[in-house]
C-alpha cells in the first residue's frame, strides 16, 4: 500500500485471547499509529452504524437488538450454524472496515502504521496490503483460558471461535515477525519483545525511507 509519504506498514495479528491489544497499546504508545479493524467494525455496526442498514436488510430485524446494535449473541450463534451466513455478514462489513482502515492508514502521522487484523491470514486481502506480517502468538489452552476470564464465553465457543480461525502453524508460516505471548510470558517479558520489534520497525522505517 502506497501513499503520497511511503510509510512502513505492519500487519499485526494472532488468535482470539493472544494478546494483540495488548501489543497495539504498547506501539502505539511509543509512536506508532495504531488502527484497529476490531474497533472499526464495532462503529460500523454500533447503533446508527453505517453497516446496520445492509445487516438488518440481510439477516431481518432480529438481528439488532433493543438499542439498535448488531445483536452479536445472535449474529455469533448464526454464523456458526450458517457459514453462508458468515460470508454475507463478511460480505457487508468487509469492505466498510477496509475503506476505513486504509483511509485512517493514509491520513496517518506516526513513526510507522500498524493494522491490527484479526483475520489478516484468513482474508487473502491484507497480506498484500502490508509491508511486513506480526504474529502474536500463543498455545490455544492459555488462549481458551484468558478469553474465559474476560468474557465468560463457554470453552467449546471459544474452541469454535478458534476453528474458525487460521491454524496456528498457518500464521506463524505467514509471519515475518512473532512476538511469543504464551501462559509463561509476564507482562515485562512482553514488553521487552514487543519494544524490540518497534525499534527494529523504527530502523527499517528510517533505512529505507519510510516515515510518516
Amino acid at each position: 500500500m502506497q501513499s503520497e509519504t511511503p510509510r512502513l506498514i505492519i500487519g499485526l495479528t494472532g488468535g482470539i485471547g493472544s494478546g494483540k491489544s495488548r501489543v497495539a497499546d504498547l506501539l502505539a504508545s511509543w509512536g506508532a499509529t495504531v488502527i484497529d479493524t476490531d474497533e472499526i467494525s464495532r462503529r460500523l455496526t454500533a447503533a446508527g452504524g453505517a453497516a446496520m442498514p445492509g445487516i438488518v436488510r440481510e439477516f431481518g430485524p432480529q438481528a439488532a437488538g433493543p438499542d439498535g446494535a448488531m445483536d452479536r449473541d445472535w449474529m455469533r450463534a448464526k454464523v456458526f450454524a450458517e457459514p453462508q451466513a458468515r460470508a454475507a455478514l463478511e460480505a457487508i462489513l468487509h469492505p466498510l472496515i477496509s475503506r476505513e482502515a486504509l483511509d485512517a492508514g493514509a491520513r496517518a502521522t506516526g513513526c510507522y502504521v500498524v493494522f491490527v487484523v484479526p483475520l489478516l491470514i484468513e482474508s487473502g486481502r491484507w497480506t498484500q496490503r502490508v509491508d511486513r506480517v506480526c504474529v502474536v502468538d500463543c498455545d490455544p489452552e492459555t488462549q481458551i483460558r484468558r478469553v474465559q476470564s474476560r468474557s465468560g464465553l463457554t470453552a467449546d465457543t471459544i474452541q469454535r471461535i478458534m476453528a474458525a480461525q487460521a491454524a496456528r502453524d498457518t500464521r506463524l508460516a505467514a509471519a515475518h515477525d512473532v512476538i511469543l505471548n504464551d501462559g509463561a510470558t509476564s507482562a515485562q517479558t512482553l514488553c521487552a519483545r514487543t519494544r524490540a520489534l518497534h525499534d527494529r520497525w523504527c530502523a527499517l522505517a528510517s533505512a529505507s525511507g519510510h516515515a510518516a
